[in-house]
């Protein structure tokens, strides 16, 4: 990247930072404007070399992911967890199954010719969520936060279980198989390690702090550091990385009892800048090759996976749960693709160069639909969801609200909080 490409894209952060809410109100989320600008400078000016390595934009999705997971579950208490342990539980163990499967299918039925494993790939590629892609409705404090945590701590742990199914899909269309008991493996050595760093790590700062070890002004980039060595270290012991960032947040959250306000703060601004680069280089490679390669069938995998593929199985895994129909409703309809999605994409055109192809295809439609569809729908819907709830006679219990939670990977539109 040349100097101009620098100081262009330097140029649309600072910029973003200076309208973000003005842009905010106009439904334009950061993602959106993003994707836009890397599209307009490497189509339109030329400015951005879209000659970039996959393992480059791997490595970079990656980093920021396990940053972005690392600073939501530090903010999520273990109490409030307990109390919907339940509900996660349906989420995660039926509700995520059932998606891959319904996704699966629907690539089967749309694309027969791909064979089973590259649905397979779609289907559990497609599966995650991402909260920063709903972002009007994470920050916004009228939605109960009984809610929004629903939604932030799923797009927390889906990631991580849905990487074992897009490995062994990966691993199975290259004629090298991986059972079931490798990827349970993977991610009990990945829960694993992430409690033992979390909790060393949050105790660690807690000490030194307390001593007069730690300097303020590095104690920041030292929970930053962290984050890398949780997901690296258990990629080292051949576990799954990304829960390892998630349950090493969530740990360090309880050991630290949170109060480290400061050094989070950093690591969110940090994931936040690193999430605005990542959506420019999506904007900048995948999508002219998307709009190039897409038909009318990827483009309607993409609406339904979005729709019937997500909603249908919430809906079925929620029964019983007790929660409003409309909750459901509303859990099922905020599920966005984001980077998660996108680094299954990219590992798999490295990996499968010559079989992926319409596979990355169709996650890049589905991601591409879903930056549009979830950043133009959620402040509208999120304030209708939040208007209705208010108007009932005898709230339930997801009624209770505090203040906005973090979102995944977004920064300097986030609702202002106190900070020391």
């Amino acid at each position: 990247m040349d100097a101009a490409a620098v100081a262009s894209v330097a140029l649309i952060v600072f910029v973003w930072g200076l309208f973000s809410v003005r842009l905010g109100r106009a439904d334009l989320s950061a993602p959106i404007v993003f994707v836009a600008a890397g599209l307009v400078l490497a189509e339109g000016l030329h400015v951005v070399e879209v000659d970039v390595p996959p393992e480059a934009v791997k490595l970079l999705a990656e980093v920021t992911l396990v940053w972005v997971l690392f600073a939501d579950a530090s903010r999520v208490g273990l109490r409030e967890l307990r109390a919907d342990l339940g509900v996660y539980v349906r989420l995660l163990g039926v509700g995520l199954p059932l998606t891959m499967v319904a996704g699966t299918l629907l690539a089967l039925g749309l694309f027969g010719d791909t064979g089973f494993w590259l649905a397979l790939l779609v289907g559990a590629a497609l599966a995650p969520t991402d909260a920063a892609l709903g972002a009007s409705v994470m920050t916004n404090p009228e939605v109960p936060d009984r809610v929004r945590r629903l939604i932030n701590v799923e797009s927390g742990l889906n990631d991580g279980i849905a990487t074992p199914v897009v490995m062994l899909a990966i691993a199975a269309e290259g004629i090298h198989q991986h059972g079931l008991s490798a990827a349970l493996i993977e991610l009990a050595i990945g829960a694993g390690a992430g409690i033992l760093v979390g909790t060393v790590g949050g105790r660690g700062l807690r000490l030194a702090r307390r001593r007069g070890w730690a300097s303020e002004d590095f104690a920041g980039p030292a929970v930053l550091a962290l984050t890398l060595v949780a997901y690296a270290g258990t990629l080292w012991l051949a576990g799954n990385g990304f829960v390892a960032a998630f349950v090493a947040g969530l740990a360090f959250g309880h050991v630290a009892r949170r109060g480290e306000e400061r050094e989070i703060y950093y690591v969110e601004q940090t994931a936040g800048l690193m999430s605005l680069l990542t959506w420019l280089v999506f904007g900048a490679v995948a999508v002219p090759i998307v709009l190039r390669g897409a038909g009318w069938a990827d483009l309607l995998y993409a609406a339904l996976s979005l729709t019937v593929v997500r909603m249908l199985p919430v809906a079925l895994a929620l029964i019983g749960s007790r929660l409003p129909a409309l909750t459901v409703a509303f859990l099922g309809w905020f599920g966005p693709r984001g980077l998660a999605s996108v680094i299954f994409a990219v590992i798999a055109l490295e990996e499968l160069p010559g079989e992926a192809g319409r596979a990355v295809t169709v996650i890049g439609v589905t991601v591409l639909l879903s930056v549009l569809a979830h950043g133009l729908t959620g402040k509208p819907l999120a304030d209708r969801y939040a208007a209705r709830i208010a108007g009932v006679e005898h709230p339930p219990p997801e009624r209770q609200q505090s203040g906005p939670l973090p979102v995944r990977g977004l920064l300097p539109h986030r609702v202002a909080e106190k900070r020391p």
